[in-house]
């Protein structure tokens, strides 16, 4: 049976409902900067390449990998190869339809495919268009191709995460999410400023560039002392701890400045003494010698399990948490209690669980979403759309 609508039916008055998005994404970036726009309403249309679509579907051999669910909720999915003139000519109409254009290719490979700026921007002076890149348009690394990796690395990030006695790459894609995230802040500047002045803007942003306004925190601190303040320089300012208990499950702290967590702390674990030491007694002097004051607490922490921690730091009003699996994440009171996890079941692809976006707009979240695109889904639904628009459209010669 055919369903009246794609939209997800949602309680929420989402803002970006009636906004249309085209995006011609593949990875992460590009992506998660239109399903950001997607989650607060806009009609995501993505443009995928016929037969294989983005790369980010294939990944477990399928056409619907998990790495392709994750940042593909809420989306229609179309498949043109913009290289073919009849194809070009539906992707021409999609643009003049739309509000943003997104895309994540490398410098360069828009204009090959037809679909760069001044050409789209001609065919829609309304139109946002977005264009990501790894290290940036121009510059003596333009061309270089750049990955979340490669972005973390020469933005500084890794430098502050890695362990240099055993480098390993660890962690979620952080740069990836974190360009995507300006990426979506960049278009609804634009779009503002387009209901204030009118037409639409270029939005370019890069990896390397994006990272390094994420490091706002560690770069002032080489700015004011000369220092760079490598992976622990942060912990021991925020007096955060993460500590192994006797179970061998983990619990972090984070202390910060007020005098009162540290007194807290010292006395749930039962070193009441350790506010007289002149080591600790200052949070100064708590940084100073944050590695000694580290290996006393871990010593405390070893004798007792988790469980009994955690309710003894509850009780002594310690900034605390169970560093927790996402199998453990998802089962968490406080989790399940915001509604953290929804899900939506795809016709052909089954159920399908995603974490909600995490706004809320007077009073309300969006609960429901459109299930990620098989490759082509929609494709007779959007050109129905368009030749709908086409018709609907005065011709040149009318009457106003």
């Amino acid at each position: 049976m055919e369903r009246e609508s794609s939209a997800p039916p949602d309680p929420a008055d989402l803002p970006l409902r009636g906004l249309r998005v085209v995006e011609q994404g593949s990875f992460i970036t590009g992506p998660l900067a239109s399903l950001l726009l997607g989650d607060m309403g806009a009609d995501v249309i993505k443009v995928e390449r016929p037969g294989t679509g983005d790369v980010f579907r294939s990944y477990d051999g399928t056409l619907y990998a998990p790495t392709f669910r994750a940042v593909n909720r809420n989306k229609r999915s179309i498949t043109l190869d913009t290289r073919d003139a009849e194809d070009r000519a539906v992707f021409d109409d999609l643009i003049e339809s739309a509000d943003v254009y997104i895309h994540n290719f490398r410098p360069g490979a828009a204009e090959r495919l037809g679909v760069g700026s001044e050409r789209l921007r001609a065919l829609n002076p309304d139109l946002v268009y977005c264009a990501i890149s790894g290290l940036g348009s121009t510059g003596p690394y333009a061309a270089r191709p750049a990955y979340d990796t490669v972005a973390q690395a020469y933005s500084g990030m890794l430098s502050l995460t890695l362990d240099r006695s055993d480098p390993r790459i660890s962690g979620p894609a952080v740069a990836d999410a974190v360009t995507g995230l300006y990426a979506a802040q960049g278009v609804l500047a634009a779009l503002v400023r387009r209901g204030i002045r009118g037409g639409g803007g270029l939005v370019e942003i890069s990896m390397i560039e994006a990272m390094a306004h994420f490091l706002a925190e560690p770069y002032s601190s080489f700015f004011g002392t000369g220092e760079n303040p490598g992976p622990y320089g942060r912990a021991a300012v925020s007096q955060s701890y993460a500590m192994r208990c006797s179970d061998d499950r983990l619990i972090a702290l984070h202390l910060s400045s007020p005098p009162k967590f540290w007194l807290g702390l010292i006395n749930a674990v039962g070193l009441p003494e350790l506010a007289e030491d002149p080591r600790f007694a200052a949070h100064a002097a708590r940084i100073a010698n944050y590695d000694e004051l580290r290996a006393m607490l871990q010593a405390a922490f070893a004798k007792r399990p988790r469980d009994e921690w955690l309710v003894e730091l509850s009780s002594a009003d310690v900034p605390h948490a169970p560093v927790l699996e996402p199998s453990e994440a998802i089962q968490d009171p406080q989790f399940q209690h915001l509604g953290v996890v929804i899900s939506a079941l795809h016709p052909t692809e089954g159920l399908v669980e995603h974490i909600r976006p995490p706004h809320r707009f007077d009073g309300a979240t969006a609960t429901q979403m459109l299930a990620p695109p098989t490759l082509g889904e929609h494709n007779d639904e959007i050109k129905r759309e368009l030749a709908e628009r086409r018709q609907a459209k005065p011709r040149a010669g009318d009457g106003a």
